[in-house]
């Protein structure tokens, strides 16, 4: 005779397949750019190059997000350097407003979403970052779940 048995609200869920994984990646995105610029993205570097075809699609599509919105970062980076080489040098009197800008619009705004990709990640869930994210893989489909794009 079948049993209806609901789960007991004590024990743990099961951790989803690849959340690990895309845990740390989000970690070393905020690590790099926070913490140890440089290293984390090395790091970052060799955790994507690693993926298979076997990866999870919670972890991949975590991977591809972190790697790609780091790439963007940096050139955004090199972008900043080069005009405020243009307007003036790093002597210039131009240099300030561009660093000071840059901190509070770009870099504050890549912090913000990877804290909130590394939300989603402990959670579980995946996670598309806007404008500069790469398409989430067929598992990972956004429109399916209640909650929207983020």
């Amino acid at each position: 005779m079948p049993t209806s048995e609901t789960p007991d609200p004590t024990l743990p869920e099961a951790e989803p397949e690849g959340q690990g994984t895309a845990v740390l990646a989000q970690v070393l995105y905020l690590s790099n750019l926070l913490l140890v610029p440089g290293i984390s993205f090395f790091a970052l570097i060799w955790l994507y190059l690693r993926k298979s075809q076997d990866t999870p699609s919670l972890a991949l599509a975590h991977l591809d997000q972190t790697f790609f919105a780091s790439l963007w970062a940096g050139a955004l980076l090199v972008f900043v350097s080069l005009l405020i080489v243009v307007l003036g040098g790093f002597d210039g009197p131009w240099m300030w407003t561009v660093v000071i800008t840059y901190f509070t619009v770009c870099h504050s705004t890549l912090v913000m979403l990877g804290i909130l990709g590394l939300a989603k990640a402990m959670s579980g869930q995946c996670y598309r970052f806007p404008l500069v994210g790469r398409p989430l893989p067929g598992e990972c489909s956004q429109w399916e779940r209640p909650g929207g794009l983020l």
